[in-house]
C-alpha cells in the first residue's frame, strides 16, 4: 500500500506541475464521490445495495477524491451502508500530493452539518450540491436581526455563546485531524453520535449550521458557484467511466473479501487512472500544439471542456501477439 501510494503521488504531482494541466483548473478545487462495485464473497465491506445490484448481490464502495485537474489523490474502500459524508475528511487529511484543495464539493450523500463545521475549522470551503435545497433549514446569528424579505427562510437561531464556550475544544479537534493523530471518519462519527448533553458536539453542530446557512445563501445568489460545483461533480462522474473501463478483470468485481486485498486493487485502479489522465494530457497538448503551429485558433475556454478522461485508445487488457519465433518459423517453412 505504501509503494502504491508513493507511485500514485509521483504521477499526480508530475501531472499537477505540467503547465497544460492548468487548462482545467488551478488545483484548489476538489470533489469526492463513491463508485459501487460488486463483491463476490461475504466480508465486512460487502453490503446489499438494491439500487444497482438487487436484493441478493453484495457490493462495496470505492470512495475517491479528485482534483479539478483530474488527479485522484485519495481512495478508500468502504461499505455501501454508511453515509459517505463520514469519509470526506479522510481523503483530504491523508493527502500527501502537491494538490492542496481550498474548496471541496460532494453530492447530498456526502453532506452533514457537522462536516460543514469541521471543514471551516480546517480552512476548507465545503460546497456540497444539495438535492433537497428547498427543505434545508437556515439559521440566524442574531435573534433580533430583521432580514426583510428573507426573514421567512430562517427557522432558528445559532447558539453563538455555545460556540465561543467550546471554541478551544473545537480547535483541538481540528488540530488532531490536521496532525493525523486520529482517523477523521472516527472523530466525525463520534461527534455525530454523541449524546444530546455533549456540549462539544452541540457547538460543532451550531457552527456547521452557521456555515451551511452562509453557503446556501451564496449558492442561491451566485450562478458561477453553482456552475463550478456542477462541473467538478461531472468530472468525478466522468472519471468513474474511466475507472469502470480499466477495471476489466473478474468482470469488474472484487472476488476477495480481505480488506488489504481490496485496498490493493483499489489503489492499483487509482494509479492506472492517474496514468491514463497523464498520458491523455500529454497527447492532447501535443495535438493542440500541432494545430496551433498550423495556424488554427483554439479558444482556451473551449479547450477546458476537452477532458483527459478519454479511453477509446486505451486497451485495458493489453495486446498479445501469438506466433512462433522467427527462427522456428524459418525451419518449419516448406522447402
Amino acid at each position: 500500500e505504501t509503494t502504491l501510494k508513493a507511485a500514485s503521488k509521483a504521477v499526480v504531482d508530475h501531472h499537477h506541475l505540467l503547465p497544460f494541466s492548468a487548462t482545467w483548473g488551478d488545483g484548489t478545487l476538489s470533489s469526492s464521490d463513491g463508485q459501487r462495485f460488486a463483491v463476490q464473497r461475504d466480508g465486512l465491506l460487502g453490503a446489499v445495495y438494491p439500487r444497482y445490484f438487487g436484493y441478493y448481490d453484495r457490493a462495496l464502495t470505492l470512495y475517491t477524491h479528485l482534483s479539478d485537474r483530474f488527479g485522484v489523490f485519495a481512495t478508500q474502500a468502504i461499505s455501501c451502508a454508511p453515509r459517505e459524508a463520514g469519509y470526506v475528511l479522510d481523503g483530504l487529511m491523508e493527502n500527501d500530493t502537491l494538490v492542496r484543495p481550498l474548496a471541496h464539493t460532494t453530492d447530498t450523500h456526502g453532506f452533514t452539518e457537522q462536516l460543514f463545521g469541521l471543514c471551516h475549522l480546517l480552512g476548507i470551503a465545503f460546497m456540497p450540491r444539495l438535492k433537497d435545497l428547498p427543505d434545508q433549514r437556515l439559521y440566524k446569528l442574531d435573534r433580533d436581526a430583521d432580514h426583510g424579505p428573507l426573514e421567512p427562510l430562517f427557522h432558528a437561531v445559532v447558539d453563538t455563546a455555545l460556540i465561543a464556550e467550546q471554541w478551544d475544544q473545537l480547535l483541538r479537534i481540528a488540530a488532531s485531524l490536521r496532525d493525523r493523530t486520529a482517523p477523521a471518519h472516527v472523530v466525525l462519527q463520534r461527534l455525530i453520535n454523541a449524546s444530546p448533553a455533549d456540549r462539544v458536539s452541540k457547538a460543532l453542530t451550531a457552527l456547521g449550521r452557521a456555515c451551511k446557512t452562509l453557503f446556501v445563501l451564496r449558492y442561491i445568489h451566485e450562478e458561477p458557484t453553482r456552475l463550478a460545483i456542477q462541473r467538478q461533480l461531472n468530472r468525478g462522474e466522468a472519471r468513474h467511466s474511466l475507472a469502470r473501463w480499466l477495471f476489466f478483470a473478474n468482470r469488474g468485481e472484487f472476488r476477495v473479501a480481505d480488506y488489504e486485498e481490496v485496498m490493493n486493487k483499489a489503489s492499483c485502479l487509482g494509479l492506472l487512472s492517474n496514468a491514463a489522465v497523464l498520458w491523455n494530457t500529454v497527447q492532447i497538448e501535443r495535438v493542440v500544439g500541432r494545430l496551433r503551429a498550423g495556424g488554427a485558433e483554439i479558444d482556451p475556454a473551449d479547450l477546458a471542456h476537452v477532458w483527459p478522461l478519454q479511453h477509446a485508445r486505451i486497451i485495458p487488457n493489453g495486446t498479445y501477439f501469438l506466433g512462433w519465433p522467427q527462427n522456428e518459423m524459418a525451419e518449419a517453412a516448406p522447402a
